[in-house]
């Protein structure tokens, strides 16, 4: 069959979510709790505060699930939506109804693009019950952030922290624990998402990973729901929320990940789901990173924190130079990075990055000497080269008569999404990409004129 007629097939997969030793159904990829889906006791206590709930381990299954189906099929190369189906072992399916699952389905299909279908079974016998122990959750608790080692969450939790104190409390993402117990021995709520998930019997093949934003949006509504907060704060800066949204690559879909129409939807089903209303709040939604990180290098005690944050896509094993860990400077995270510390009037070591020197005239020359060219392959400089192109498009969207409809289009939507005045939202839209156009073409200046990242954003030489 001609590849353009084959790639027009929506690909299909069938996750079937197993106990151990349950049956396993043929046709099926499986995917076996205790194996494919891992769950750190000790971890999972950091999320029990009163009576245990089971509904708090199964919404956790969900997310698990969620994420080794959508990384079990890989995307065509000219095609993006796939057919997904999913049964998932729950204990009370009856508390998944519904409307329940119509919002569950609402959400992951705006989000990822895909078409799911999910359904829920009883478990054979209840998870195992984790021990109870005594955590430091403060009174009053207002909001939750999502917090890991990325730029945007280390500086807004601090920056929110300074206003909310205690009523404001970190929910950690990520595998690593962090600040798990006190020097007493006291347990801190929520030092890590308690769960890893693998492949079952092949590698994982898809690596777009916008199930992430389900995961990460699910984890937080369940920490708020747990404290009985009311807010969840996203701290992302309108280029990280807005911007994948505005400005897509090829045949992909809108990456809404971190997004106000994708957590409108989440709010839905976790409204369902718990019976707790949860808002997603965006404080810094109108700034940009840079904007950000000179608030908080100008505010807030122990600046320097910035500097020990971790920005990068790209894995370790890929861009590490003589054995050491870096991230790699050109993709697009790593270009908005470097773009924002430039604004803030900061430097890094050269050293941070793989690519140290991003004046060079070539791509290959500007990686570390120390960094084998071998390792340079043509999927890293395409990378580097969507990277910079994402930041140069957002730029000129405000220039382009093309766009003005559908800049119209997102501030309409946005201002039902947020409660606000259509123009308002227009203003700030506009101030925003403007702010960010200055940015750019300041940061794109201060490389020189006959820099790789010049060439390919203002040349048009790629």
């Amino acid at each position: 069959m001609p590849r353009d007629m084959n790639s027009a097939v929506t690909p299909r997969i069938a996750v079937d979510v197993i106990e151990s030793g349950g049956r396993k159904q043929r046709g099926w990829l499986h995917c076996q709790i205790g194996e494919n889906v891992e769950f750190n006791t000790a971890r999972l206590e950091t999320y029990c505060f009163a009576n245990w709930e089971p509904v708090i381990y199964d919404a956790m299954l969900v997310a698990a699930a969620v994420e080794f189906a959508d990384r079990s099929k890989a995307r065509p190369a000219l095609k993006w939506d796939r057919e997904i189906e999913l049964r998932i072992p729950v204990h009370d399916p009856g508390r998944w109804n519904q409307r329940v699952l119509n919002a569950l389905h609402e959400a992951l299909d705006f989000l990822t693009g895909d078409r799911w279908s999910i359904r829920f079974y009883a478990r054979s016998r209840p998870a195992d019950q984790p021990r109870q122990g005594l955590l430091d959750l403060p009174e009053g608790l207002t909001a939750v952030i999502p917090f890991s080692d990325g730029l945007d969450s280390r500086i807004v939790a601090d920056l929110m922290a300074r206003h909310m104190g205690e009523r404001l409390i970190r929910v950690r993402l990520g595998s690593k624990t962090c600040d798990a117990t006190s020097s007493a021995g006291r347990t801190y709520p929520f030092t890590s998402i308690p769960y890893r998930v693998r492949a079952s019997e092949r590698d994982f093949r898809e690596s777009s990973a916008r199930s992430r934003g389900f995961k990460f949006a699910l984890i937080s509504g369940l920490a708020a729901y747990l404290g009985k907060a009311g807010q969840v704060i996203v701290p992302e800066s309108g280029q990280g929320a807005l911007g994948p949204a505005l400005v897509t690559v090829g045949q992909a879909y809108e990456d809404y990940r971190s997004h106000p129409f994708f957590t409108d939807r989440m709010e839905k089903f976790l409204a369902e789901l718990f019976g707790h209303q949860v808002r997603f709040q965006f404080p810094r939604l109108w700034f940009t990173k840079g904007e950000t990180l000179s608030k908080f290098v100008n505010e807030c005690e122990d600046s320097s924190r910035w500097a020990v944050t971790w920005s990068c896509w790209q894995q370790t094993r890929q861009v590490s130079v003589d054995k050491k860990k870096r991230q790699c400077g050109i993709c697009a995270a790593c270009m908005l990075r470097r773009m924002s510390v430039h604004t803030a009037g900061m430097a890094e070591s050269k050293t941070t990055y793989v690519w140290e020197n991003l004046s060079a005239t070539s791509f290959y020359r500007g990686a570390a000497p120390a960094f084998a060219e071998k390792k340079i392959t043509k999927k890293m400089r395409d990378y580097a080269i969507a990277g910079s192109l994402h930041l140069d498009h957002l730029a000129g969207l405000p220039a382009s008569a093309a766009n003005r409809s559908q800049l119209d289009l997102h501030s309409f939507q946005l201002s039902r999404s947020l409660g606000v005045p259509q123009q308002e939202v227009r203003e700030k839209i506009d101030r925003l990409l403007g702010q960010h156009e200055n940015e750019w073409k300041g940061f794109v200046h201060s490389l020189g004129p006959n820099s790789f990242v010049a060439q390919w954003a203002i040349h048009g030489s790629l």
